[in-house]
């Protein structure tokens, strides 16, 4: 619908008139005289938009008309000069609309007093830490059990099973028997040894007759079964697979659906056996694909530029992985994607009450904060400019000359919005702290020429904001020492890796958490995973020491004159043990050695191989 302003209505009533009178002012004081009756006719401040616009309150307001010297033709009487008139030109976006510029005060500065709001209280759901009995002994593998269970795995199997019995009837070339429970568990251990030693190709594994080898995986899988299960590895059914795609195009399909069983019993063992501490941060997590495949996304400042996004929710203090969800590559979200994304992850009926969640400004709005308060949740996040309800006033704002620790803020109601300037201007909104509380940051800055060390003040929002948001980054950092990830031909057999990956880094700081309670030796991240990839491959980690082969036998030593004493001895050489002299060397290693009763130098030797 088309909408009016009340300049145009201005300038048709004004032409209106003039077709009932034929004449224009003569004067300028005529025509000021006329101008002015024209504007008491109609308020310029009066909204004649459409009232009934459903989508009115999530446009942007409309900026103000400026009024620029323009003339405008009008008929008047022959020998008089034509009137110039003021005509509209709507202004250029970047300015700020006065009534969003009048709507905050203006921006204080440090030395302005400020209160904190009051203090939520900490009602979680269940005591925070680890959900398990302190008193029993868990191994690395009963830990990693808790999350990839032995039903998990059985439909895994059983998933895999069939879609290898699909691959064979459309004529794959290769050999198959169905896999079990303890063999996928092996294969999975496989996995983690592969991301333990790092070699070039998966064939380099199997590898013979080479300095290279790698004698282990060939104890465990052959070759050919270990790629046949990588390339049918499934974690739906297919049948099912087929009747979700015929839906592609509907509401009714699934985009997640080929991870739905694996995927929800990790999520479901992520929340049951730890629970979060106060301090929990949401983010993005990156896993590495390129190919085209509908959900294939793109970060500019992640490590992992292109790949599937997860959204993540972690503890902050140990960057457990409490919940988390794939972005399927579609704007299905009600209100916004960063609004709905939190709203879920943060569930107060999992979590409790009085907890404070720290975000990036992809997810910080006005009105998600608000929300979150309303649940009795805190919320701290550094915020864009531009989004709706956020201040944009020009009133003692910083410049780009203002010295580094400058800090600015406005309070609205419970919000707290925070500029600082570091390198470059900060600005943090927070429902939980106080905009300045005499913190500092200690900075190297420039002197006189001379670098020194100096304590700038920083606001409190970006002193806990530092401190609390690196939970999903510590998890990141913890996965990508020892991932599972590898080249693979199905993207969601990339997600069944990082799957993996999200079970063993979570039942390792299980391991952490039991072992800070004092019932069990700690592990490094290290030794955890190498303890793991023994257990799931059924083996032990310690290898036996090597034995003497029936290579080894003693012979005669060759004819040669040794001078024991003052006396010469032929046919006998010195003992590299005893120095004794010894009639009898080994076949192999060519060296002499005891064999005696009382003194085998022989069979020690060989213990040493």
């Amino acid at each position: 619908m088309a909408t009016f302003s009340a300049q145009d209505c201005l300038q048709s009533l004004m032409e209106s008139d003039e077709d009932n009178n034929s004449s224009c002012p003569d004067t300028d004081e005529e025509l000021e005289e006329e101008r002015q009756h024209y504007e008491l006719r109609i308020d310029p401040a009066e909204d004649l938009t459409d009232d009934d616009d459903d989508d009115a309150e999530h446009k942007a307001p409309t900026p103000p008309q400026v009024a620029t010297e323009k003339p405008c033709r009008t008929r008047r009487k022959s020998g008089t000069r034509a009137p110039l008139l003021f005509a509209t030109k709507k202004p250029s976006r970047i300015h700020t609309p006065a009534s969003q510029a009048s709507r905050h005060p203006p921006w204080k500065t440090e030395t302005a007093p400020d209160e904190a709001p009051p203090v939520s209280r900490f009602q979680p759901a269940r005591p925070p830490g680890v959900q398990l009995n302190s008193a029993d002994n868990h191994t690395p593998l009963d830990l990693f059990k808790l999350y990839v269970t032995r039903d998990a795995v059985n439909t895994l199997c059983e998933n895999t099973n069939k879609q290898a019995a699909k691959a064979q009837a459309k004529g794959s070339k290769y050999t198959w028997t169905d896999v079990g429970v303890e063999e996928f568990y092996r294969y999975i251990g496989l996995l983690f040894y592969m991301a333990m030693v790092k070699l070039h190709d998966v064939r380099d594994y199997w590898r013979q007759n080479s300095i290279f080898s790698c004698p282990f995986p060939a104890t465990i899988i052959s070759r050919d079964r270990y790629r046949a299960i990588s390339w049918n590895v499934h974690m739906s059914d297919p049948d099912k697979d087929q009747e979700n795609d015929r839906r592609r195009g509907t509401p009714q399909y699934d985009q997640l659906f080929r991870l739905r069983p694996f995927m929800d019993t990790i999520q479901h063992a992520c929340k049951t056996f730890f629970h979060p501490r106060r301090n929990i941060s949401v983010d993005e997590r990156m896993v590495a694909w390129k190919a085209n495949s509908g959900m294939t996304q793109y970060i500019k400042a992640k490590p992992i530029k292109w790949g599937f996004k997860l959204f993540v929710l972690c503890d902050s203090s140990t960057g457990y992985t409490v919940d988390f969800s794939v972005y399927p590559g579609k704007n299905n979200f009600q209100i916004g994607q960063g609004y709905d994304t939190v709203m879920s992850l943060v569930n107060r009926d999992y979590l409790g009450s009085g907890y404070h969640v720290y975000m990036d400004n992809f997810y910080t709005s006005p009105k998600l904060f608000r929300d979150l308060l309303a649940l009795n949740i805190g919320a701290c996040g550094t915020y864009r400019d531009h989004r709706k309800d956020c201040p944009r006033t020009e009133s003692n704002a910083l410049t780009q000359k203002s010295p580094r620790g400058s800090i600015r803020w406005i309070r609205d109601g419970p919000l707290v919005f925070v500029k600082w300037v570091d390198t470059k201007v900060v600005a943090v909104c927070s429902t939980i702290h106080a905009a300045f509380a005499g913190d500092t940051a200690e900075r190297r800055v420039k002197q006189d020429g001379v670098w020194i060390s100096k304590d700038l003040p920083c606001p409190s929002p970006i002193i806990h904001y530092n401190k609390h948001m690196g939970g999903v980054d510590l998890s990141d950092q913890l996965i990508q020492y020892y991932t599972a990830q590898h080249k693979t031909m199905k993207w969601y057999r990339k997600l069944f890796l990082h799957f993996l990956d999200i079970a063993a880094i979570n039942a390792y700081l299980l391991h952490k958490e039991l072992s800070s309670l004092g019932q069990q030796e700690a592990m490094t991240h290290k030794a955890f995973q190498e303890a793991l990839t023994a257990q799931l491959c059924g083996v032990s980690q310690k290898v036996p020491r090597k034995q003497a082969t029936y290579h080894h036998v003693p012979v005669p030593t060759a004819k040669q004159t040794v001078n024991v004493g003052k006396r010469a001895t032929v046919g006998r050489k010195k003992c590299v043990l005893c120095k004794m002299c010894t009639p009898w060397e080994c076949k192999v290693c060519d060296v002499p050695l005891c064999l005696q009763l009382t003194r085998n130098c022989f069979a020690t030797w060989h213990q040493r191989l």
